[in-house]
């Protein structure tokens, strides 16, 4: 293949000439126009140290695409640091980079015609945006994850970046030194790669390589070591071959392969973003999938991993005690997995996994099916008036998942923060965020600085939180996120008044206003919508386009 997708579309001939000059202007020779065109989205930035270490990557998979006997093409890709833009306006177009991603490899590879792509991230958002992007595309794909980042160190303990947000609520709080927090700041990331629990960016790899559009082991590894250059080199040749077959992101990511993906995201502990994040996935696939399909593979997937942020292992742990294809390997001999799903490398899930040890006895981040961290999965869907399409609790890690308190209201997350750092939170209070979901906020922004406060400050289980915004994959403790419909859209959550008492249950998967119907309908009659915060430009679109979260928070869903 090569110009062969241009050859169907391109006139014999002198038509042809133009679009081959192009290409002799950069190098090219006669010979080159038969072999294929392969894109390599490069999310390479000195924004964050999640894309810092991306160049060499690239740099693999343009070596790599040469020596398998194709053409490479290099374009960009943006992305935002949601650790860094944590807290600020600017975690708001966070979300917003999911959308921003998919569109570029979309555009990019349909515009330029490309025969395949390469799609290489690191930052939360780089993954489903890629892969939404290689799904809309449709030509041969594959992703590069640009790996983890190592833990730093400080008085014999590991750190990581949401250990710098738990240090600011323990300072506060009075119970840790002005020196410990300023060297806990310093150390917390010592170098290249992607916060290093089972966070979001971690979460969405493992689950990539679950899916078969990245190659086995390659989603636990470090940025910084060199096996991820070689396995970035392996990933460029394989989709040549991908190519060769004609083997497409919508033939490997179908029904039986999301289902492969939640089971893996429930069996190592990850991120509540993930539910956002394959509902998209899903759409864009064309695949039918709705938030209460989690609740049906939660039921039966227990949670196999000790790890960040509720465990006490890194990603860089996992990586040791198997990887990814270890813990596929448990969930596949317990009858868990679709074993005939194929894989980038063609070959099907069990086919992969068949010469994958069994878990060494040496190691404790992978527990055997029958010795769980969890007899069932940790990312449960609640339901009820409060949230009657949907939301989402991690329960995992809680002594208790259930409480019943008054509501604390906060229309922003800046107030809400405040309100923690004067201490004005206590034991038992239910503190409602909203105004912060896809067309509220708009791009629904992370809590991870008021939960990382109220954790640091004691106060993970004994406080509950609700929003219609979303959380960090370093997030836990008694949150509920992701409620539908949002404040915005008139959903209920924006008819909760201070005071009211809400009920949080994840045995019963109830997320409860207790106030009578009556008393709704009553502030419903004198509720309006507040103004848009934006008019102009990509927030402004997003808002205006965004579909619910219990649909992924999608900006095409037109049906």
């Amino acid at each position: 293949m090569s110009l062969n997708r241009r050859s169907k579309n391109i006139t014999e001939g002198v038509a042809r000439a133009p679009n081959r000059s192009m290409y002799y202007a950069m190098g090219y020779e006669q010979g080159d126009f038969a072999k294929p065109m392969v894109g390599v989205a490069n999310g390479h930035s000195t924004i964050t140290p999640c894309n810092s270490g991306l160049q060499k990557l690239a740099d693999a998979a343009v070596e790599g695409l040469k020596d398998a006997g194709a053409n490479p093409q290099i374009f960009g890709t943006p992305t935002i640091s949601d650790g860094m833009a944590m807290g600020t306006e600017g975690m708001k177009y966070s979300l917003v980079s999911r959308e921003v991603i998919s569109d570029c490899v979309e555009t990019c590879v349909g515009g330029q015609w490309m025969d395949g792509v390469i799609v290489i991230g690191g930052c939360d958002k780089n993954m489903p945006g890629g892969l939404m992007g290689m799904l809309r595309a449709n030509v041969p794909a594959i992703y590069v994850y640009g790996g983890t980042i190592l833990p730093g160190h400080y008085k014999g303990q590991d750190l990581n970046i949401v250990s710098v947000f738990e240090a600011v609520g323990q300072y506060s709080a009075g119970n840790m030194s002005e020196e410990d927090f300023c060297q806990i700041e310093r150390r917390a990331i010592p170098g290249s790669g992607s916060c290093g629990g089972m966070y979001t960016a971690n979460t969405m790899s493992s689950a990539f390589e679950a899916l078969g559009i990245s190659l086995p082991y390659s989603s636990t590894m470090a940025n910084v070591h060199d096996e991820k250059v070689v396995s970035t080199k392996e990933s460029a040749r394989v989709l040549v071959e991908a190519i060769k077959k004609d083997l497409k992101p919508r033939d490997i990511v179908t029904k039986k392969a999301i289902e492969n993906a939640v089971a893996v995201i429930m069996a190592t502990g990850g991120s509540t973003n993930a539910v956002l994040h394959f509902l998209a996935i899903a759409h864009a696939s064309g695949v039918e999938w709705t938030i209460d399909d989690f609740e049906r593979v939660r039921k039966k997937v227990p949670v196999l991993c000790d790890l960040k942020p509720s465990g006490k292992y890194l990603a860089v742990d996992l990586h040791r005690a198997g990887g990814i294809p270890a813990v596929m390997k448990v969930l596949l001999k317990a009858g868990l997995l679709h074993g005939d799903c194929i894989t980038i490398t063609g070959k099907t899930v069990a086919e992969t996994l068949a010469d994958v040890p069994d878990l060494s006895p040496d190691q404790d981040v992978i527990r055997s099916i029958d010795k769980p961290m969890y007899a069932e999965g940790h990312l449960a869907i609640l339901k009820g008036n409060l949230s009657p399409e949907g939301c989402v609790a991690k329960i995992t890690g809680l002594k208790n998942p259930v409480m019943t308190g008054p509501a604390r209201v906060f229309d922003d997350e800046q107030s809400a923060l405040a309100a923690i750092m004067a201490k004005k939170i206590a034991a038992g209070d239910v503190m409602v965020l909203r105004y912060l979901g896809p067309k509220g906020g708009p791009g629904m922004p992370e809590m991870l600085a008021p939960t990382g406060a109220l954790i640091g400050q004691g106060l993970g289980e004994s406080v509950g939180l609700v929003t219609d915004g979303r959380f960090s994959g370093g997030t836990w403790g008694m949150v509920v996120g992701h409620v539908a419909p949002e404040a915005y859209a008139g959903g209920n959550i924006a008819l909760v008044q201070e005071g009211d008492s809400i009920t949080i249950d994840a045995h019963t998967l109830t997320l409860q206003l207790n106030v009578s119907d009556e008393e709704l309908a009553r502030r419903r009659a004198n509720w309006k919508a507040p103004a848009p915060r934006y008019t102009r430009g990509v927030l402004a679109k997003f808002a205006m386009c965004a579909s619910s979260a219990s649909s992924g928070a999608v900006l095409d869903k037109f049906e």
